[in-house]
């Protein structure tokens, strides 16, 4: 890249350049930047903001010193450059017809008028000619072409695209190489751009922006080189998370401006404060206490939310939010939602505003005599819980105190926490009613009666009970032996298979079920009962098997260590892959071997077979099987039978297979 070396004040003024003498198409003459730019400073920010971002300054391309561009050579420099012919010189000498005098005239006073050189520094506008790898060649109008060398797109912070006959901008540089004339095109963009910035900086203007980075105190923002956003600078209120902030096109304004350094700082907020002051300037004139505003949510703390109703934040406590309970106003609100709020009061030196929400929302204690006299039974909601007691909110404002002496039926006297939660639902009898004071005495256990007097003794473990299926979860479901007595059925208490993942799959809400008590938790009032402990397949099963005992199966699935055999309706043994192959007949029945993970087996999934159990762990429900020795089992079942049936003491198994394969 080519810095900018130009002092503030100092930038030279050129004449333009005069046209190339080419026939019959002269250039036109080239154009000419003419200006002085002034280095800015901002008036409130001292010297020492400008140190701090030096990192993005130095990504600007700025240097202190003056360097010259010959001190930019690359190793293309050394390579031939193209050779430019004009368009004119290669037409065919017959198809070109003689000037006549007069225009012979024209270009002998052309010649002879005297052309003035381009002065360094000059902007000067040009077509680009060719592209090699040593550089652009450019055409800007003069005897000599124009060389833009490839260093100078190398070390641009973005890539360069040029295209043969496209029109650019350079700045001269005084130099020359292998016949050619150095021009600069990173300097001819970065001088326009900060002339705009500086532009942009004497006016106040706003200018756009795309945020790029992110660094140390802000973010880097492209206006054309890369400037400084401090953080404090972003919004109103502190931002956070500045990544979040990356690739966005924001409008900014130019705060302190250095050119001979790189330094630029912007800043959105400054645009932000001047249209909330134009704001808050017309609501002053017609605010007022009483006043309803709808506004939208700004942000929201612990103790309330801000609300801008239209140029000026008012603050909505958590206790004016609504009539009812609110342990977080994120409960109720988010950020962005609209809402309608009243004034509340209004101190016009101090620029506050309390605003209310609930007082555009009729007051439920109006009519709770009506709705909630004593001794009505009512469905509730725990909203809070305390030592002595928990509150259960009646309607919305409305709530009562359920104490602890009025929670349960039983002596033994818990914390509320113990019995309830927050967010329970609860079936409560109002006590007493004082709607002067906005208080309800409530009890819980008025609502119940008693069902763990004679619980223990009434379905002791390992009785059978018979209830209706109350509730479904994901976990089990709760069946209802009686008024006020519920037990659970665990999903995995359900069937002996195991296959079951969804209570709801095999119950249904309002089923009567049979069930076994399982456990009982007098303490917590809980009853643990199962469906599959009534018929206990499995203990039948163990009771009438043991090791080495020849069982007959169905192959249900294979897998890569074996193969899992269905016994009985719900209990599965597994052969292993070492006690599947017979290797004195592995031949036998070479097409009923499946393809099963890469390797054959003589096992194929929905046939039976018959299996010898080798292993037996009632206590895991394990089975373990063998298809191999259930085979030799057959064998020297049918030698036997072989034997007894010829009277030859001395007959092989060979002779048995033979005479079976004679059959």
């Amino acid at each position: 890249m080519f810095p900018d070396h130009e002092t503030p004040g100092s930038e030279p003024s050129g004449a333009p350049a005069v046209a190339a003498a080419r026939a019959p198409e002269p250039e036109a003459p080239a154009v000419t930047e003419q200006g002085s730019t002034t280095e800015s400073q901002a008036g409130d920010q001292s010297n020492n903001d400008l140190a701090a971002h030096d990192s993005v300054a130095a990504a600007n391309g700025s240097s202190a010193g003056s360097a010259d561009v010959s001190d930019n050579k690359s190793p293309e420099d050394s390579a031939s450059l193209p050779e430019t012919i004009p368009a004119e010189a290669s037409a065919p000498a017959e198809e070109t017809s003689a000037p006549s005098s007069e225009e012979l005239n024209q270009l002998m006073d052309q010649y002879a008028a005297p052309q003035q050189a381009p002065t360094e520094g000059e902007i000067v506008e040009g077509r680009v000619v060719a592209i090699a790898d040593v550089g652009a060649v450019v055409d800007i109008g003069g005897k000599t072409e124009a060389l833009i060398p490839a260093g100078e797109f190398m070390e641009a912070d973005q890539p360069i695209r040029l295209d043969p006959g496209q029109n650019i901008e350079v700045q001269l540089t005084g130099e020359h190489k292998d016949g050619y004339l150095v021009v600069s095109y990173q300097r001819a963009r970065r001088r326009r751009v900060w002339g705009n910035l500086d532009k942009a900086y004497r006016d106040k203007s706003t200018i756009t922006g795309r945020i790029v980075d992110r660094v140390k105190g802000g973010l880097v923002v492209d206006v054309g080189v890369r400037a400084f956003l401090p953080a404090s600078q972003i919004d109103l209120r502190p931002i956070h998370e500045l990544e979040e902030w990356k690739d966005r096109d924001i409008d900014v304004r130019v705060l302190k401006l250095n050119r001979k350094r790189g330094n630029v700082v912007v800043s959105r907020r400054s645009i932000l404060e001047d249209e909330q002051k134009l704001q808050r300037q017309r609501l002053m004139e017609s605010i007022a206490e009483g006043q309803i505003f709808h506004g939208a949510v700004k942000s929201i703390t612990s103790y309330g939310v801000f609300v801008d109703i239209g140029g000026i934040d008012g603050l909505l406590h958590v206790s004016d939010l609504s009539w009812g309970r609110i342990a977080n106003p994120v409960d109720v609100v988010r950020p962005g939602d609209e809402l309608d709020v009243q004034v509340l009061k209004f101190d016009r030196e101090k620029m506050r505003v309390s605003l209310g929400r609930r007082q555009l929302m009729p007051d439920p204690w109006i009519s709770v005599p009506e709705r909630f006299p004593v001794g009505v039974r009512v469905q509730g909601r725990v909203v809070g819980i305390a030592d002595y007691g928990a509150f259960v909110e009646l309607d919305s404002g409305v709530e009562g105190l359920v104490h602890v002496s009025e929670m349960s039926w039983s002596k033994r006297k818990q914390h509320p926490s113990k019995l309830v939660q927050v967010g329970d639902a609860a079936e409560v009898v109002v006590l007493e009613l004082h709607p002067e004071q906005r208080r309800i005495s409530l009890g819980m256990k008025q609502a119940q009666t008693d069902p763990w007097v004679e619980l223990a003794q009434k379905y002791p473990v390992g009785s059978q009970v018979t209830g209706r299926v109350r509730n479904l979860t994901d976990f089990g479901a709760f069946v209802e032996i009686e008024e006020g007595f519920d037990g659970l059925i665990h999903v995995s208490d359900i069937s002996w298979t195991g296959k079951i993942k969804d209570p709801a799959e095999a119950l249904k809400k309002g089923d009567t079920v049979q069930a076994k008590v399982l456990k009982i938790d007098a303490v917590h009032r809980r009853v643990s009962l199962g469906i599959k402990q009534l018929n206990d397949i499995w203990s039948n099963w163990f009771a009438a098997h043991k090791v080495n005992d020849v069982v007959h199966g169905k192959v249900s699935r294979l897998t890569t260590f074996g193969a899992f055999v269905e016994l009985a309706d719900g209990i599965e043994g597994l052969c292993h892959i070492s006690e599947i192959e017979d290797r004195r007949g592995r031949d036998k029945d070479k097409e009923k071997r499946p393809q099963q993970g890469g390797s054959p087996s003589v096992l194929a999934p929905g046939r039976e077979y018959d299996f010898k159990i080798v292993k037996i762990n009632p206590d895991q429900h394990k089975i373990g099987l063998s298809y191999r020795a259930a085979v030799r089992h057959a064998e020297r079942r049918e030698m036997e039978e072989y034997r007894s049936s010829k009277s030859s003491p001395t007959a092989t198994i060979g002779d048995a297979i033979l005479a079976k394969r004679s059959l």
